[in-house]
């Protein structure tokens, strides 16, 4: 009986292992990927870092935890275990890929610090507007400004100016709509897989929990029409979870000022499921 008991429990440290094994496995594909994000031509948001320094402290400690019990296994339950040494070899290089990663990110925030020193320390000349901070990769940084100079550039109305108190109904020349969605990952990655876009629309998947976009209206845009849209996928994709913010841009007037000090305190306020629309 006792024997019994003891070969139980080797057995549920060797499950151990192998759940640690599954889970290194997947972990450290993400971890490559979200380290690769990271580059000094890039504005990386400061969650991503953390996420990447939580994944490694999360990541070595599956590591000690596997050897730890590979050492009582070897030892006290020898007679119950049986090494797998292509399991082990894997566990490993695991172990090293995370390593080699981790080293280039720290060792890239040190270049992107270097160089924000030197950008502090040169003389003052003149920066992209902050519209170009929506988004997270440079691609659509550049896009986004090259939408605004298209809208500027194209035979657009007068500002609009008829806009009653909620902001509804726009009366006026082209504009873009900033869009964010923000909740749940799952429900995320349903949406992304599943949303179509025109020509100059763009979607970015901002981080885990967040999906970023702009649509570029070259007409007329009546603004419920685009929150009737957004409420249709919503209500009909089972997404009634989402927060999801609008925010209209009229040319000739630029995007200024500093976008996180105005959508997350507002997204900490909304309820799920909440479609809301504010103005910059």
């Amino acid at each position: 009986m006792e024997k019994d008991r003891v070969q139980r429990y080797a057995q549920s440290l060797e499950k151990t292992i192998q759940n640690n094994f599954h889970y290194l496995k997947k972990a450290t594909g993400d971890f490559q990927e979200m380290c690769r994000m990271v580059a000094p031509e890039r504005n990386i948001p400061t969650g991503i870092l953390v996420d990447i320094r939580e994944m490694y402290k999360e990541i070595r400690n599956r590591l000690t935890e596997v050897k730890a019990i590979e050492q009582l296994l070897q030892g006290k339950y020898r007679q119950y275990y049986r090494r797998d040494a292509m399991r082990d070899k894997e566990i490993m290089e695991f172990g090293f890929v995370a390593k080699n990663c981790y080293s280039k990110f720290e060792y890239t925030l040190m270049q992107i610090e270097a160089i924000k020193k030197l950008k502090e320390s040169s003389p003052k000349t003149d920066h992209p507007k902050e519209s170009s901070q929506w988004f997270y990769f440079k691609e659509n940084q550049v896009a986004l400004i090259k939408n605004l100079r298209i809208l500027k550039e194209l035979d657009y109305g007068p500002l609009p100016e008829e806009i009653d108190a909620e902001r509804r109904e726009v009366v006026g020349g082209r504009a873009l709509t900033l869009f964010l969605l923000s909740g749940d990952a799952l429900f995320l990655d349903q949406l992304q897989s599943q949303i179509q876009l025109r020509e100059h629309d763009i979607l970015e998947r901002y981080r885990r929990e967040e999906i970023r976009g702009v649509l570029v209206h070259l007409k007329k845009v009546d603004l419920t029409e685009v929150e009737r849209v957004f409420g249709h996928i919503m209500e009909n994709r089972g997404l009634r979870k989402l927060k999801c913010l609008l925010i209209p841009i009229y040319p000739p007037k630029d995007l200024e000022g500093d976008l996180l000090n105005l959508i997350y305190p507002t997204l900490q306020q909304m309820a799920e499921g909440e479609l809301k629309t504010i103005s910059v």
